[in-house]
């Protein structure tokens, strides 16, 4: 039995399609091929109507399209109210409720495009004054779909909400970045050692390494935001294959100008309709760049925990907030979960980013039928994504301290300073400070002095933390 999400009293409307006939609830604003689709694909249970984005860009479609109409003469003034007053309410985020329908689904979306028709045409027949499902007044097919195909109205209406769910993963983004801002200035005076190949490499300060995490946010944030603006080209008009077949001439070029009105965003037509009705590049695009983000989001994650490592054998530079405790068999352990289930999420997108390849690849002729798990693979990144950046910042990032002194101690007593050297003493007494003091286990100050390559005036002044940590010339 079908559980919906609004109340039925059990009485049923009788509704028609190309294969018989099907009870609906009398209340579904719905009709018979969203009810096809809820019985066919039980998939992912993940529903079109848990994304209000997609149910609102479907409302901002539907209204540009039936406004099209009406300003070629096709629509009765009626009518044409009677929709927008529907299509608005979709935009407004009602209804999402009769939208039960699995994001992923055979078809290339029909059932999603008929659900909105059906949802739309219902609507408007209860404004009115008429009942569900008397389509004689205002028919899904003839009405709310005219001059369109699923072909054009699905992947448009797909992208606008794909462009809506891309705004709160900006916005986490951009949070997260500002949170590692605040710690650059915070830690911008506690020198600690870089390392590379996890080998003592040369001093810098802990606040440069949260400064690079940063711009490394900031720069994947302006890629991710210039592959969604592909989103706003559309192919409204191209109807089923891209020749416009039944759509009136001036239709497509009206609908894209109600939509980039309705919208507030750039919206534009595509230049050649057949071949954008068939691509499905803007997707491929944004998700590739959504992957490089959660790369390098994964990356930080894995330095965080590198650097919180310890509390006693690790490097124990920063310390991360306790979430909770670590071990059901180790009293006292502390975890660093929140940069572990972060990690965990970037290697969710890395594995979507999979899907979307082979999604894109299996397009044929005119048409790539695949484009449901597309949105679906895009959307669960985006909020997957979304939700973890917002959990680091908030419950991690906002909270790491430092370990002032131990990370000056580190640093002091690093053969890795030697480099700072190099233009006083040469290459060649350089490395021999460095092999004596890895072999005695002293200090690379102390060894400098005794050796007489260097006053202690001289070592100080080379040796001064500021100094180290950017281009300087020193003059001794």
């Amino acid at each position: 039995m079908i559980e919906y999400k609004f109340k039925t009293s059990g009485k049923t409307r009788s509704e028609h399609d190309l294969l018989g006939d099907k009870d609906v609830p009398v209340e579904a604003l719905f009709g018979v091929q969203t009810l096809r689709c809820i019985e066919n694909f039980d998939i992912s249970r993940n529903l079109l109507g848990d994304h209000p984005e997609f149910v609102k860009a479907f409302g901002i479609v539907k209204m540009g399209a039936i406004l099209a109409n009406h300003d070629l003469g096709l629509v009765s003034d009626e009518i044409t109210d009677a929709v927008v007053k529907a299509c608005r309410e979709l935009m407004e985020g009602k209804h999402t409720e009769h939208f039960p329908i699995d994001m992923i689904q055979g078809g290339a979306g029909t059932s999603a495009n008929m659900n909105a028709n059906e949802v739309i045409a219902n609507r408007a027949l209860e404004i009115m004054g008429k009942k569900h499902g008397e389509y004689q007044f205002i028919h899904p097919n003839d009405h709310i779909n005219m001059a369109q195909s699923t072909n054009d109205a699905y992947p448009t209406a797909m992208h606008l909400g794909l462009y809506m769910i891309h705004q709160d993963l900006m916005a986490a983004l951009k949070a997260l970045a500002k949170a590692f801002r605040a710690k650059q200035r915070s830690f911008a005076s506690i020198i600690k050692m870089g390392r590379t190949q996890l080998q003592d490499a040369v001093p810098m300060t802990l606040g440069q390494t949260f400064g690079a995490f940063a711009t490394a946010v900031e720069t994947e944030m302006k890629r991710l935001d210039a592959a969604a603006q592909e989103f706003l080209v559309i192919n409204m008009g191209a109807t089923a294959i891209g020749t416009g077949i039944t759509a009136e001439p001036g239709y497509a070029e009206a609908c894209t100008k109600h939509i980039k009105r309705i919208s507030g965003w750039k919206i534009s037509l595509a230049k050649d309709l057949v071949e954008a009705t068939n691509d499905t590049s803007c997707m491929v695009c944004y998700h590739a760049e959504l992957k490089n983000i959660a790369i390098r989001i994964s990356k930080i994650c894995n330095d965080l925990r590198l650097l919180a490592s310890g509390p006693r054998t690790g490097l124990s530079e920063i310390n991360l907030p306790p979430k909770q405790p670590g071990s059901s068999i180790m009293p006292g352990k502390v975890n660093p979960v929140i940069p572990e289930v972060t990690n965990q999420v970037c290697f969710k997108v890395i594995g979507n980013d999979t899907a979307i390849t082979m999604a894109s690849e299996a397009a044929q002729l005119e048409l790539n039928v695949m484009e449901p798990v597309l949105v679906e693979s895009i959307v669960e990144s985006q909020t997957w994504m979304t939700n973890a950046l917002n959990t680091l910042r908030i419950e991690c990032i906002d909270g790491i301290t430092a370990n002032r002194k131990h990370c000056k101690e580190l640093a002091e007593n690093s053969i890795g300073i030697v480099t700072a050297l190099k233009p006083y003493i040469g290459y060649a007494k350089c490395t021999e400070v460095a092999k004596e003091a890895l072999v005695t286990g002293g200090s690379v100050y102390k060894l400098v002095l005794a050796k007489k390559y260097l006053t202690k005036a001289q070592l100080d002044k080379i040796l001064d933390p500021k100094n180290m940590v950017k281009p300087t010339k020193v003059e001794l």
